[in-house]
């Protein structure tokens, strides 16, 4: 007689469930890290960007009161960015009127009559150099109507040149990176098609009832 040997329990099953648990945390963190690298990379591969800022002031003549020249610094503000001042900014600012509409931005403040006008750019010069100049030709401009606007525009600071740039270090976008390919890898996550296992939903399906056959006619067999 011979005797048969003991089968031994298969392991691929564990393996196979180890990683399938596995899988979701591999992913997360190869997106999270792929996202922080291509952060770093970004940060290297873009150039520096410098921001210089001008402010001015609004003041009020006699003939006028502080709420007035808080309103009118809000006109300004919007102004400052219309081409007829970057038309007359462009001269000093050595660069075209399209440049310092891309480059010029402006701020206000509800509390004070004071302007910023920012102006970025890849030198350091440049952007102080365009702030100035359209903070210029916003004074220019809005005190040619000063007579009846009765409000005074001054400048308050000049734009100095920049010594550390404005644009995001490669720590920033790092983490900005790893966040975003973090977000990604949850979202394929629960995206993804899941498998179910045979047999589990057939164990919980309810048994068919069965039917009761009609019951024969016993006046008919007869």
């Amino acid at each position: 007689m011979t005797d048969h040997p003991t089968p031994r329990p298969r392991r691929s099953g564990r393996l196979a469930r180890f990683a399938a648990a596995l899988l979701p945390w591999a992913l997360l963190t190869f997106c999270t890290a792929a996202g922080c690298l291509a952060g770093v990379a970004y940060s290297q591969w873009r150039p520096p960007v410098y921001t210089a800022t001008s402010y001015v002031v609004a003041v009020p003549t006699e003939q006028s009161d502080p709420a007035s020249a808080l309103g009118f610094a809000q006109a300004y503000g919007r102004a400052a960015t219309q081409l007829a001042v970057l038309g007359d900014a462009q001269v000093s600012a050595d660069v075209p009127v399209r440049t310092l509409q891309r480059s010029v931005r402006t701020a206000t403040s509800p509390d004070a009559p004071m302007i910023s006008v920012s102006a970025t750019s890849r030198r350091p010069g440049a952007a102080a150099r365009m702030a100035n100049a359209v903070a210029r030709a916003l004074t220019v401009h809005a005190n040619a109507t000063m007579v009846s606007t009765h409000v005074q525009l001054l400048q308050f600071s000049q734009a100095v040149r920049p010594t550390e740039p404005s644009s995001p270090s490669p720590k920033v976008t790092a983490l900005v990176g790893a966040s975003a390919g973090g977000l990604l890898g949850g979202l394929l996550l629960l995206v993804r098609p899941r498998r179910t296992t045979p047999g589990v939903h057939d164990a919980f399906r309810p048994s068919p009832v069965p039917v009761q056959a009609p019951a024969a006619d016993v006046h008919g067999q007869l």
